[in-house]
């Protein structure tokens, strides 16, 4: 056969292909939290279950404070995860030291893997703790510690990255793999092909997670493609893939636990298709009421809801009682606030930190501008509110 399509056969038929079967969605449980089949049963301890939906609540406090204040003018951006809750799902089924490359969602991932709610409220207050010193938006999280790379805002950029930090994994044979995730609308995005292909041909041991909830930034997926989804163009780049039900928490951490193996243990890329519906605006940039009704979120929010959802698989298990989501919710929202009001305190980044980080030895062009800055500052201290900058 011909090198390029070595697997095609001849046919006689002029027929142009304009589709195929559609690719099911995988479900472990049902809206009201029981499992479909139990040979899907997740296989986990009752503390990690409870640990994984106390991460779901603190993580929909964490929003609500933090959404309330930049409408308050005290924080100048942020998005929400609500109804996307069951992302979590996803970190809890990874090695704590494979890579991760982020969008602008995925918050509940490191909160599953240990990053504090101070952390958080120094990154979105742009304090002198912040990890970023300052560099970045609110929301652009990133810690070496916890191998989250750092969030950048242009669309779809950590794809190829996480191809190419996958085959490094490959090439050191450290049994690691690389996860990277983004919504439908980045699949849009030429760095998505570039990326999904690179990681194909290469052998990448990368997990590509598309949270397909629906709306990109303002466009219904209606009038983003035509095709089934984004799962069909994985199977296109010959990648194996599977889409899940994306409010479906243990769907979610039986996929990536599979896909995971397979990257591993086989050095190939996998892409997941995660279904689900952006409850919230994109971010507290948008206005989502301009292409979509408020009738059509609330009906979402009543009819699949990922917290509920997996609070009805606790209740169903009698690993959790009915009265104790008031309690944990109230418990979490006073530490976000606790840390919340800790953070809106501290002083900003030092001013040198704008030199730093970027060269190994700063070259004489920055130590010049530096030294300008320096004497304009203290020339104008009033005008610069140098007391608002933490000292040298």
């Amino acid at each position: 056969m011909f090198p390029g399509a070595l697997n095609s056969e001849y046919t006689h038929e002029l027929k142009f292909a304009s589709n195929v079967q559609s690719i099911p969605t995988y479900q472990v449980m049902d809206t009201d939290g029981k499992v479909l089949d139990t040979a899907n049963e997740p296989q986990v301890t009752k503390e990690e279950a409870r640990g994984i939906y106390k991460n779901m609540l603190t993580l929909n406090a964490m929003d609500q404070v933090l959404y309330e204040a930049q409408r308050q003018g005290r924080i100048s951006f942020y998005m929400t995860s609500f109804g996307e809750e069951a992302l979590i799902g996803s970190a809890a089924a990874l090695n704590p030291k494979d890579m991760v490359f982020g969008q602008y969602r995925e918050a509940g991932v490191l909160l599953q893997r240990g990053f504090t709610l101070t952390q958080f409220m120094n990154q979105c207050y742009s304090n002198e703790m912040d990890l970023g010193k300052g560099r970045q938006m609110p929301i652009h999280y990133g810690t070496r510690d916890l191998h989250f790379q750092t969030i950048s805002s242009p669309l779809a950029t950590q794809i190829p990255q996480a191809a190419g930090a996958a085959y490094a994994m490959r090439r050191e044979g450290n049994n690691l793999c690389a996860i990277c995730y983004f919504g439908e609308g980045a699949a849009s995005e030429g760095d998505f092909h570039a990326g999904l292909n690179m990681a194909a041909t290469l052998g990448c041991p990368v997990i590509f997670y598309c949270r397909n909830n629906g709306y990109a930034i303002s466009t219904p997926s209606i009038e983003q493609y035509r095709g089934d989804g984004i799962a069909s163009r994985g199977i296109g780049y010959g990648i194996d893939t599977i889409r899940v039900d994306g409010n479906d928490i243990w769907a979610i951490y039986a996929a990536t636990r599979a896909a995971r193996a397979i990257a591993v243990e086989q050095n190939k890329p996998v892409l997941i298709e995660a279904m689900t519906y952006r409850v919230s605006h994109h971010s507290t940039s948008d206005d989502s009421s301009a292409y979509r009704s408020k009738k059509e979120v609330e009906d979402w929010s009543k009819r699949d809801n990922p917290i509920a959802r997996m609070r009805a698989w606790l209740e169903n298990k009698g690993w959790w009682a009915k009265g104790e989501d008031t309690e944990i919710s109230k418990s979490a929202k006073a530490e976000v606030l606790a840390a919340f009001a800790a953070a809106e305190k501290l002083k900003k980044p030092a001013i040198r930190h704008l030199f730093e980080d970027v060269y190994d030895e700063i070259p004489p062009s920055l130590h010049r501008e530096k030294a300008e800055i320096e004497a304009l500052v203290k020339k104008y201290p009033d005008y610069y509110q140098v007391n608002d900058f933490a000292r040298e």
